[in-house]
């Protein structure tokens, strides 16, 4: 019975994420009917659990926190071609997309994935422990590119509004790139064992027994199944953004909530992986996917829209509103706070989700 159920389990993910391309191929560009769009949708929710399947084989073949790494970076890099597709195909009206995307993907992941992550974990566990040494250093490193590339635009002078001149915004993506690349060489050579699971005594868990390792065959097979999953979750999500926006303007809601619709689209694969971990009581894992990906979002996402600013020919707004900088101020101190014990009640999880929600409902009603 089990190895049926282990047959079929290998057999639709492997199906899934051939069809989201193959469906993806055919519907790209085009006007897609609602019953099209029905079928996109719920591939789209298939290719996104056989994503979340093969992110685990490889993360158990290569362990952590290698495999949160590639999770992380797998959907950012495709998240960062679809924003600079559409930048391209936008024109003027796209001018605060990287802006939107990026803030978005830092609210979901610091406060919704990482508020639910802990409510799980705690309610399921007692409390829900973690490494505050490796959780630390995330956060600091995830509060200082969202400043230098997101808070910095709205009050420099070189140019009017909020934007960066030429030189600034050269400084801010290298800063991003150096930033990054130091925290990933800390994260997985230097101090590997800060961003390891941890039991409630404090001792770091080295390995995972609960199933026997994949064999390297079966990991690579698996990466690059995750791979196409991925650029199905993103492709299809862009191919039924139309509809997205179609409703969204005939419910009367701001434009902002098509990015925010997106962006929950693309992190699911995170979304899904990190709820595992947490239920598993293996918390820092789905702090290290959290803030992982809200890290490579800022890290990979300003360098590539810098670099792509030279020849596309409208602004570049990155700096943030004033709401948006209240939220991200209070989401850093509110994180800070939860970081330090290494550990957190149901009560941390819940403000984390309350200011996910004000995140949500300012979007909605700005």
């Amino acid at each position: 019975m089990i190895t049926g159920v282990g047959a079929l389990t290998n057999r639709w993910t492997t199906l899934v994420p051939v069809l989201a391309a193959l469906l993806l191929i055919l519907t790209w560009g085009r006007d897609l009917p609602g019953a099209v769009v029905a079928l996109v949708t719920l591939v789209l929710a298939g290719a996104v659990l056989a994503a979340v399947h093969h992110a685990e084989v490889v993360a158990h073949r290569v362990g952590e926190p290698f495999g949160s790494l590639v999770l992380a970076v797998a959907v950012t890099i495709i998240e960062v071609a679809l924003i600079l597709t559409l930048m391209v195909d936008g024109g003027d009206k796209t001018s605060t997309l990287a802006r939107d995307t990026v803030f978005a993907a830092v609210m979901i992941t610091c406060n919704g994935i990482v508020g639910v992550c802990l409510l799980v974990g705690s309610l399921r566990h007692g409390t829900a422990v973690f490494n505050p040494e490796g959780t630390g250093a995330a956060l600091a490193t995830v509060a200082t590119l969202a400043t230098l590339s997101l808070v910095l635009p709205t009050f420099t002078t070189s140019k009017p509004g909020a934007e960066f001149s030429g030189v600034q915004l050269t400084f801010a993506a290298l800063s991003s790139l150096v930033l990054y690349g130091l925290f990933v060489t800390t994260q997985t050579v230097r101090h590997r064992d800060y961003f390891l699971p941890v039991t409630r005594q404090g001792e770091v868990i080295t390995t995972d027994g609960h199933a026997g390792v994949p064999s390297g065959r079966t990991a690579w097979i698996s990466l690059g199944l995750l791979g196409l999953a991925l650029i199905g979750v993103v492709g299809l999500a862009k191919s039924v953004s139309p509809t997205i926006e179609s409703g969204v303007e005939a419910a009367g809601l701001h434009q902002a909530v098509v990015g925010v619709v997106i962006a929950l689209l693309v992190l699911l694969p995170e979304t899904i992986a990190a709820l595992r971990s947490a239920r598993r009581d293996r918390v820092q894992t789905s702090l290290n996917l959290a803030l992982g990906s809200a890290m490579a979002s800022i890290g990979l996402t300003i360098p590539a829209v810098a670099l792509a600013s030279v020849w596309l020919s409208g602004p570049l707004v990155l700096g943030l509103g004033s709401t948006h900088m209240v939220l991200l101020a209070l989401t850093v101190v509110v994180s800070s706070l939860t970081v330090v014990p290494g550990r957190a009640t149901p009560l941390q999880g819940g403000v984390h989700l309350v200011l996910f929600a004000a995140y949500l409902e300012l979007a909605i009603n700005p």
